[in-house]
């Protein structure tokens, strides 16, 4: 059986609320799912996502807040997340980013806590998890101005040319369910030309479920379907696609 490291999933979310135990317990170990990354969105999520890691040996933990969800965000917010970020399976400050897609909150108010979050993982040696959306080249100049160099740049949407550059920087990048849709023919693109040393595989569950479950509920028994598109992609058997990107998240968040 093939071992799949999910590094970015978010099973507290509601949409688990009816079987998120059997699932966690049963189901995922049971297909190879070797480990999971549960990535925090705000306090609240951070502390599930560690709760979460305490119950099953296999999760862990990233701590953050969402571009999405600056709402209450102060210096108090990034003092308790420094101290959560304290747990020993607490892996990474994440997912921390910009979005300009939705109007949500001014960019201003975006870059600010962006660069406080990349502080933060600056302070505390984690790598961090990267959301930008609509945002490719601010985020990029953003990071490349911090001292941050290790990290995913989850559910990547740029260019084949930026991704290289974040991969000279020390980034890896974030390949989920969108890599294996009709139209991904950037995110294509971009897995050709990086090498397979920098790829992390991931769902992002529940959402972004891979063809053929498109538009369904996302869980790591659908990594199967990124892996093997992206065999397919670089020209190797799927068990070495799941092998090289499992030995690139372990060496990336439990380093």
């Amino acid at each position: 059986m093939m071992n799949y490291f999910d590094s970015h999933a978010h099973y507290d979310d509601k949409r688990f609320k009816q079987d998120r135990e059997e699932l966690l317990r049963e189901l995922l170990p049971s297909c190879g799912v070797s480990n999971v990354i549960n990535i925090g969105c705000d306090v609240k999520s951070s502390e599930m996502s560690i709760r979460l890691a305490e119950k099953y040996d296999y999760i862990y933990a990233a701590v953050g807040v969402h571009p999405h969800e600056l709402y209450d965000m102060s210096s108090q917010t990034i003092a308790k997340l420094k101290k959560l970020s304290e747990h020993k399976k607490v892996v990474a400050i994440g997912e921390i980013g910009l979005d300009y897609y939705y109007d949500t909150h001014p960019k201003e108010l975006q870059r600010f806590w962006f660069r406080q979050q990349l502080r933060l993982a600056e302070e505390t040696n984690l790598p961090v998890i990267i959301h930008s959306r609509d945002a490719s080249q601010e985020t990029f100049d953003i990071i490349k101005a911090s001292s941050v160099r290790r990290g995913s740049i989850h559910c990547y949407s740029g260019s084949a040319q930026m991704a290289l550059d974040y991969v000279k920087m020390g980034f890896s990048i974030g390949v989920g369910g969108v890599v294996t849709f009709s139209n991904a023919k950037k995110l294509v693109e971009t897995v050709a030309a990086i090498p397979m040393e920098s790829i992390l595989i991931e769902t992002d569950c529940p959402y972004l479920a891979p063809n053929p479950n498109r538009g369904k509920r996302n869980d790591s028994t659908n990594l199967k379907y990124v892996v093997e598109k992206i065999a397919e992609i670089k020209n190797l058997p799927p068990e070495t696609v799941a092998e090289i990107s499992e030995k690139n998240a372990k060496s990336l968040f439990f380093k």
